[in-house]
């Protein structure tokens, strides 16, 4: 097949990989095209918890009269190793196709580079790095969360005309099409942080109350350094029903049993200039298969990450309306400290209604 026919299939795949980006939890967004006599036969993409794999799911769908022979263009090298399911370079084997094309190579070190050598083994033609820098934006976030092994870390904040935080007479600042956004924002990551001062002043729900998206709400992580938080609050009450984890410095044997009791998972972290330490956090949720994270903090911890650049994206909500007396706790400047961290990043400027949603990236 000539290479124009390649990259016009590798680019079905790559597209197939970006519409499900952020809902494949801790595994990359696949795109998987199964091809035979110039016709697409199946597609497949990776499944929302993960597994199976884009591959997986295009072969299930044939017979293996049609597999045998076939060509499958994928976004993603194919994995090799065994994982919680077995090798997609011994599904690809077993079902004799005759090709296989990717575009990127991955970064995991168990399958990186090693599917080629063993696809070509076993007598299959292979192709690789086709429209490999289209791939490599796909997958960018994916790539330095693996490389880096940390969550990759996204900002999100609303703010008035007047750059107030909080509104003393409205709950939200912002707009009901602002808020739909910001669910859909939280759909695609793995994990929501927040700390137990905003816990405990907005009693936040944290979670989609989108239709369609009720079963995609993050896990949730919470920084609470002297053990401060409010039992009673909807995030502790609700902590059996969704994977929360709790990062503190303090020791408070009670708290502590009451707050595993109602199965939060407690992790005691070490300080870094009086605060808990950020780099320690992100490792350990890591380490929990958590590999993006939404920022849903105040002013301190927005300010924090942003003077230590660790945020990769950030959203920031504007509402055309002047709080003037009615705001509470603001943060002058926050768009010019935005587009200085990312004055070499493009940025998007999207109107929702009358409010405005700036996307620094």
């Amino acid at each position: 097949m000539s290479i124009k026919k390649d990259k016009y299939f590798i680019n079905l795949a790559n597209n197939l990989a970006k519409n499900y980006l952020g809902y494949s939890g801790p595994n990359p967004s696949v795109g998987a095209i199964i091809v035979k006599n110039n016709k697409v036969l199946s597609f497949g993409s990776t499944n929302f918890s993960g597994r199976p794999h884009a591959e997986v799911n295009a072969l299930n769908k044939l017979t293996f009269k049609d597999k045998k022979n076939s060509t499958i263009y994928i976004s993603l090298e194919p994995c090799s190793h065994f994982g919680k399911t077995p090798p997609c370079v011994n599904e690809l084997i077993n079902s004799k196709v005759k090709k296989v094309v990717y575009s990127a190579e991955d970064v995991d070190e168990r399958t990186s580079g090693k599917a080629y050598k063993i696809l070509k083994s076993s007598k299959i033609e292979v192709k690789k790095n086709i429209l490999n820098n289209i791939s490599k934006d796909i997958y960018k976030n994916y790539f330095y969360s693996k490389i880096n092994q940390i969550p990759v870390v996204y900002g999100k904040l609303a703010i008035s005309k007047d750059f107030y935080t909080k509104n003393l007479n409205k709950k939200y600042i912002t707009n009901e099409l602002s808020l739909r956004t910001t669910h859909i924002l939280r759909s695609k990551v793995n994990c929501i942080l927040s700390t137990s001062k905003t816990i405990n002043d907005d009693n936040p729900k944290l979670d989609c109350r989108i239709d369609g998206l009720k079963n995609s709400s993050p896990q949730v992580a919470i920084l609470d350094k002297n053990l401060k938080i409010n039992i009673n609050s909807y995030i502790v009450k609700n902590a059996k029903f969704n994977r929360t984890y709790l990062f503190y410095n303090k020791i408070d044997k009670n708290k502590i049993k009451l707050l595993k009791s109602k199965k939060i998972i407690l992790i005691y972290t070490p300080l870094h200039n009086n605060k808990l330490n950020f780099s320690f956090i992100l490792k350990k949720l890591f380490k929990y298969e958590i590999s993006s994270l939404l920022v849903e903090g105040g002013k301190t911890l927005t300010l924090s990450l942003l003077k230590d650049n660790l945020f990769k994206e950030f959203y920031l909500f504007i509402s055309p309306q002047s709080l003037n007396k009615t705001g509470s706790i603001k943060i002058n400047g926050i768009k010019s400290k935005l587009s200085k961290k990312f004055k070499k990043i493009k940025y998007n400027e999207i109107f929702l209604d009358k409010d405005n949603l700036i996307h620094y990236y």
